[in-house]
Formats: C-alpha cells, structure tokens, sequence
C-alpha cells in the first residue's frame, strides 16, 4: 500500500449509521484520529438525525436524506471554525446519529403504594401501573441535557429518570383534580390524559416527547381494599334493623326442620330480646306491616343475630339428643341429626 492510498483511508467520506436494535437513542460515530473529506456523504435514514458537534458546541443538524459536506450545507460549523480555505481540505468533528423511531411498550408503574389526599376518603395508598410511548424529538437538547459524550445512550439508560417523573405527574395530577379516588378508578382514560399533560414538560427538557400515555390498573392495597369491600357491603345492607330481621325470619325454618329446634332457637333468641318480639317483628317486616317501636334496649340487632345463631345451634344439639343417629350436610358436611331435613349451618335442604 501507498502512502497515498494510507492517507486517504484516514479521510472520511461517507458517513452512515445502521441502528444494531430497538431500544438505543443516539450513537456517536466512531472519528477516532479520522477526518470528513470535504464533499463527503451524510446518509441520514428515515427515523433518524444526524449532529455535527464541533469542539462541545452542537453545530448543524441534518434530518433524513442524502447531503454532500460542503461549506453551504455547513454554515455553522463553518462559521464556528472560521476556514478560508471553504472545506478544500479535510476537517474534524463530532458527529452524532438519534433515532427519531416512537419507543413503544415502556412500562411505568408505583413500586410502593403513593399516599394521595382523597376528597372522599381522605388520605389514602394508590397503586397504579400503565404503559407509555415517547421519542426523541430534539437532538440538540438531547446530546447536550442526556447523551452528553456517550459512545451509545439506550432507553434503559434515560428509563429511571422518565419513571419519576412519570410519579410525580402521577402525583400531582390526581391532586389538582379533585376528583375522588372511585371516579378516577372508573375513568382510567380520562385519568391518563391529565397525567400526560402534567408530565409532558419533563419530557420536553430532556429533549423528548411523550407519544402516548395508558393507565392500566388503580388500586388500593389489599387491607385498604378489605376496608373498602366492608364499606360497600353496609352501603347494600341498607337499614341494619331489617336486616337483622330478615336473618331472624330465614333462621326459623332452619331450626323447625330439626327436632327440638324451636325450642332451641326460643331459648337462645329469648337471652337476646324475647322469642314473641322478635319473631313478630320479622313476621310485620316479612309481610310489609310497620313495626312497633325499638325496645328500650338499642342492641335488638345485635340480639337477634345472636339469638338466631344460639337457636340453630341450640336446635342442632337438641336434635343430636333426641336421635342417636347421625349423618352429614351434603353441602357444608356439617353433622346433622339423621332426621334433620335442613342444615342448621348453612340451610341447604338435606334429600
């Protein structure tokens, strides 16, 4: 080989990048002691920008095409270097590709649960995870706030910092909407379009763009969850003095289809209010007619359920006296007296 043909080898004159996979934002092209022959090719594919960086100032930024490195299509590294010989001979600069593409499929989610001051419950724990997209939307902003003098920066890089800001959009959307925690569940769509606009600045310093945004799940912690249920179920009880009626009424055929069950559920429902009382209270609220007035103990509730479950346990004993035989519920498989015709744990009839 030449000497010739050695010094032309260390001249540039075409530059290119070739992503090697999904998942990586820029590349800095490998100059090493190499120099860019004036009138070399910029081949600049579709998805992709190219940056000129000379001495740490970015320079001239190429978006996709084919573009000959001449002095008018340099105009500011031109004037940054000052040359009079208008590129005739080979110069030197960084050059740095991004990939434009939309980075799809990035999950974002609370590792802990986020404490949120709810306008109906007050503060509460929020759990919540999601999908988004972005891309990279100026490079200048990018190369200088990210990438800096990396060789290659990846998502997996920038993915830490996007994730908190992520949370605090999170945060702070659910704060300014002052909407309660059961609505924004109900409405995760309408949830992710004001995060997204909380968290779009963020993007926007580092250069990014946030392309879409998906809350997938709200929810509360499990013991938060249980209190909740709980709530919801006194909600559907209603008016807890009918309800507790309506048990005495559903106990009472239990206890009947055992022997010495009535005698049971009398005596046990007589240690909470008296048999008489209670048995026509749930016979008035059985049958539409108003009741009579609470007695003057305020426990009726509590009462009666105790003295429905003390009768059917009292019936079921009764029962096992009075028969020496024996057989189990076919649903529950609790013991039963043999002629017992329901179950006095869980009421399934007995064929």
């Amino acid at each position: 080989m030449s000497l010739g043909d050695f010094l032309r080898k260390q001249f540039v004159d075409v530059i290119q990048w070739t992503e090697s996979g999904p998942g990586v934002l820029m590349y800095r092209f490998p100059m090493q002691d190499m120099e860019i022959q004036s009138g070399g090719k910029l081949t600049v594919r579709e998805s992709q920008l190219a940056l000129f960086v000379n001495e740490g100032r970015a320079a001239d930024l190429f978006a996709p095409g084919l573009h000959t490195l001449v002095t008018a299509n340099l105009p500011l590294l031109t004037n940054l270097q000052n040359w009079d010989k208008a590129f005739q001979s080979p110069f030197k600069s960084d050059v740095y590709f991004f990939s434009t593409r939309v980075q799809t499929g990035q999950r974002w989610g609370t590792q802990q649960p986020i404490t949120i001051r709810d306008k109906e419950f007050g503060a509460v724990r929020l759990r919540a995870f999601g999908m988004y997209a972005f891309r990279v939307s100026d490079a200048a902003v990018f190369q200088a706030k990210v990438g800096a003098t990396d060789a290659e920066y990846t998502v997996a890089q920038i993915d830490p910092a996007l994730r908190n800001a992520i949370m605090s959009g999170f945060t702070s959307a659910f704060a300014n909407a002052q909407v309660p925690f059961l609505d924004m569940a109900a409405n995760q769509a309408e949830l992710a379009k004001q995060i997204a606009v909380a968290v779009q600045p963020a993007f926007a310093e580092l250069g990014l763009a946030l392309e879409s945004f998906t809350v997938e799940n709200l929810s509360l912690p499990d013991e938060l969850q249980k209190r909740l249920d709980e709530r919801i179920s006194m909600n559907m009880i209603g008016d807890l003095r009918q309800y507790t009626q309506f048990q005495a009424a559903q106990s009472i055929p239990i206890a009947a289809a055992n022997q010495g069950g009535m005698a049971g559920l009398a005596a046990g429902i007589g240690a909470g209010v008296g048999l008489g009382g209670i048995v026509s209270d749930a016979m008035r609220g059985a049958t539409g007619n108003p009741a009579p007035a609470a007695p003057t103990n305020a426990s009726i509730g509590a009462g009666a359920a105790a003295g429905a479950a003390a009768g059917a346990g009292a019936g079921a004993a009764a029962g096992d006296a009075s028969s020496g035989e024996t057989k189990f519920c076919l649903n529950c498989g609790a013991k039963l007296p043999a002629a017992a015709k329901f179950c006095s744990s869980c009421g399934a009839p007995q064929g």
